[in-house]
């Protein structure tokens, strides 16, 4: 990487545009705020600013922060040059090092804060040694399994963002940054739950490729921050010149919801899941661990025709397999390494000798695999496994694709489907069972349920987490089948592990 574009990868340094940063800026306007004072936070050539001071001829203060101190010289001259009459400090320094609610506290009100803060990642920037960060903490609150399996992961403009409105609750203010769409949510939630006075807020899409080659949902986020008022709803505008919004999410019952209509009509049915929810099989080297059939042999991802035993190959479904409905004949194999987390692998080279040989062949790939979750366990171990993995049929869905649509599994060759850790499912006993839990889960009444809670833009829009959140007893009540669940799952039997004492074998 030469160092032009290291430097854009560590700050994020994207600049906008200049017919953008006007349009932001007129978006802002249409509230016929009189503001006194501007603030552009990673300010870089200065465009926001240059773009602000000739919107709001009210304002008397303006300020700009940028660490890369060439810029710094380039903004104070692009401000110069516009001759606006306001004197407009532009400093060099650092974003993290900065104690905002105190540089701002001076500012007369109202203020704006206005700008494009970094798109880059914590673990981009640690990957390439970048000193351009906060304080290391998890102020997510994430934990155990969470933290080390990604989701400690965070774009540190979320993090900027939180502090911005941290600084400033309690002013009469304005906050307007083009951001990522999910961090946009993330920072909205982090505001509702901690009790930000926020008067108003709305996210309105813009086209990120169109305006910096980057492939992801982005937005400007405008919040408006006082002291008297309190909202905890977001209009969503499908462009920056729409006047209608074509939908509103917001903060009901301690979580995000992503439609607090649908949510109103049926937020009755939320409550812990009787029944629990898993996620597929992790393995985390596809070219290895996934075989199509060949004849008597298979072909790994590596092009590679090999002969195993079938002791540890099961049939596995692809997420997308599952959103396609293409569900009745698998076409992969998966080496399946363990029954439980933590299991022995040992037995393999006994018990199939040439699926043992064929690990050992590949051994590099398997060792190099970077999640920690691998580290301190047996040899070829995997996750998301355990007796449930082995049901003889399931109910399940994609993670990935856009559609609330359940399949019934049932095994195939005399063994049980396995799922990719993109899918989700709940294990069951019987097709009986299967087919009333595909009949609830397919229903309008928990479809209607389940969108109120999906986002369908995020990276995974259908989580174990958010499935989990749909009791399925209230669902069966509203649906008036509540006595053929009570027959599936009688008193004596466990609602979570659907085992009695005796019966614990099968579904722990």
């Amino acid at each position: 990487m030469t160092s032009t574009k290291r430097e854009t990868a560590e700050f994020g340094d994207f600049q906008t545009p200049a017919a953008l940063a006007a349009k932001v800026c007129g978006v802002v306007a249409r509230r016929k705020e009189r503001f006194s004072s501007i603030v552009e936070p990673t300010c870089g050539k200065g465009g926001f600013l240059v773009a602000a001071l000739s919107t709001f001829s009210s304002a008397t203060d303006a300020l700009g922060l940028e660490i890369n101190d060439g810029y710094v010289a380039e903004a104070k001259q692009a401000v110069k040059r516009c001759h606006y009459g306001v004197t407009a400090r532009i400093i060099a320094a650092d974003f993290f090092k900065t104690d905002w609610a105190g540089l701002i506290a001076p500012m007369p009100e109202p203020l704006l804060v206005i700008g494009n803060l970094p798109w880059v990642t914590n673990a981009q920037l640690g990957l390439l040694g970048s000193a351009n960060l906060p304080e290391k903490s998890n102020f997510q609150g994430h934990a155990g399994f969470d933290a080390i399996t990604g989701k400690s992961n965070f774009c540190i403009s979320e993090w900027m963002l939180i502090k911005l409105i941290e600084a400033l609750d309690g002013r009469h203010a304005t906050l307007a940054m083009l951001c990522k769409t999910a961090v946009a949510r993330k920072v909205l939630f982090h505001a509702w739950k901690n009790g930000t006075r926020l008067r108003k807020a709305e996210l309105r899409a813009i086209d990120a490729m169109a305006f910096f080659g980057a492939s992801v949902d982005a937005c400007l986020l405008v919040c408006e921050l006082s002291a008297l008022a309190h909202t905890n709803e977001c209009r969503v505008y499908s462009d920056m010149d729409k006047a209608k919004p074509v939908g509103v999410f917001g903060y009901r019952d301690g979580r995000l919801v992503s439609d607090v209509t649908a949510y109103a009509r049926w937020g009755h049915l939320r409550g812990q899941s009787p029944l629990r929810w898993r996620s597929g099989v992790k393995h985390d080297c596809s070219k290895v661990m996934e075989l199509w059939k060949e004849g008597d042999a298979f072909r790994n991802g590596l092009d590679e025709v090999v002969s195993l035993e079938s002791t540890f190959l099961y049939p596995m479904l692809k997420s997308s397999q599952l959103a396609n409905g293409a569900t009745e004949a698998p076409r992969r194999w998966m080496i399946v390494t363990q029954k439980s987390i933590g299991e022995g692998t040992a037995a393999i080279a006994e018990r199939a000798p040439k699926t043992w040989r064929y690990l050992l062949s590949h051994a590099d790939k398997l060792d190099a695999r970077s999640s920690s979750i691998y580290r301190s366990r047996p040899r070829f171990s995997i996750f998301g496994v355990g007796d449930y993995s082995f049901a003889p049929w399931k109910v399940a869905i994609s993670g990935f694709y856009k559609r609330l649509g359940f399949a019934k599994l049932g095994q195939f060759r005399g063994k049980p489907i396995m799922l990719d850790d993109t899918s989700n499912f709940l294990p069951c006993r019987c097709e009986e069972e299967a087919d009333y839990l595909c009949s609830l889960l397919n229903s309008d009444v928990a479809r209607e349920f389940l969108s109120a809670l999906v986002f369908w833009d995020a990276k995974r829009p259908i989580t174990v987490a958010i499935l989990s959140e749909l009791n399925l007893a209230a669902l069966a009540g509203e649906l008036g089948s509540y006595e053929t669940m009570a027959a599936l799952y009688p008193p004596g039997l466990d609602p979570v592990t659907k085992t009695t004492v005796k019966q614990r074998a099968l579904f722990r």
